[in-house]
């Protein structure tokens, strides 16, 4: 028995000493996952739009144009006469009155009426007709609430024909007013 005690203790000693002896393994916790690399948090910058150009009113608009770019644009429509006649036609009262109101919208426009007429008849003569013509029209703009201070008037006769032509149909383009913005 003594054998079997010390065999069983030699047993265990061989037995402590294999599991003293025996390479620990150590358990390692498992890794991490991959860390992704973070990347910046890039905000999105919205950029701010370009500041608007305040936008212009009429009269800015208008004022900003040259008189010959405001003439070539022709605001103000020129009106016809019959044969040897000064008065207005009633065709020729609606265009006045859009060129009144185009008057009252733009406070500042001065405007030169021009007189034109026919081929036919004396210069003298012509040059009369033409004159009477642009004061009618002149009258009128002013029976319709445009300052007489801002009108002036002339007279070419038949010396500016629209129409070079010696029929009645040219003749009846040449009879006429206009009117031209001379400032603003």
């Amino acid at each position: 028995m003594k054998k079997v005690l010390i065999l069983t203790l030699v047993c265990l000693l061989v037995f402590g000493f294999t599991l003293s002896c025996s390479k620990k393994v150590k358990e390692t916790p498992p890794p991490p996952p991959p860390q992704v690399k973070e990347q910046p948090k890039v905000e999105k910058v919205v950029e701010p739009a370009p500041p608007k150009e305040p936008e212009l009113t009429e009269e800015e608009i208008f004022m900003n144009k040259s008189l010959e770019e405001i003439n070539r644009e022709v605001p103000l429509r020129m009106i016809h006469f019959d044969f040897d006649k000064y008065f207005i036609r009633d065709d020729a009262k609606s265009v006045l009155e859009g060129n009144a109101a185009w008057l009252k919208k733009f406070r500042t426009a001065q405007i030169l009426i021009e007189g034109h007429c026919d081929e036919r008849g004396t210069e003298e003569y012509n040059l009369a007709l033409g004159e009477k013509r642009a004061k009618s029209t002149f009258d009128y703009l002013v029976s319709l609430g445009v300052s007489p201070s801002r009108l002036k008037t002339i007279s070419y006769g038949k010396s500016q024909p629209i129409d070079m032509g010696h029929t009645e149909a040219a003749w009846d383009k040449n009879r006429r007013a206009q009117s031209t913005v001379i400032a603003k």
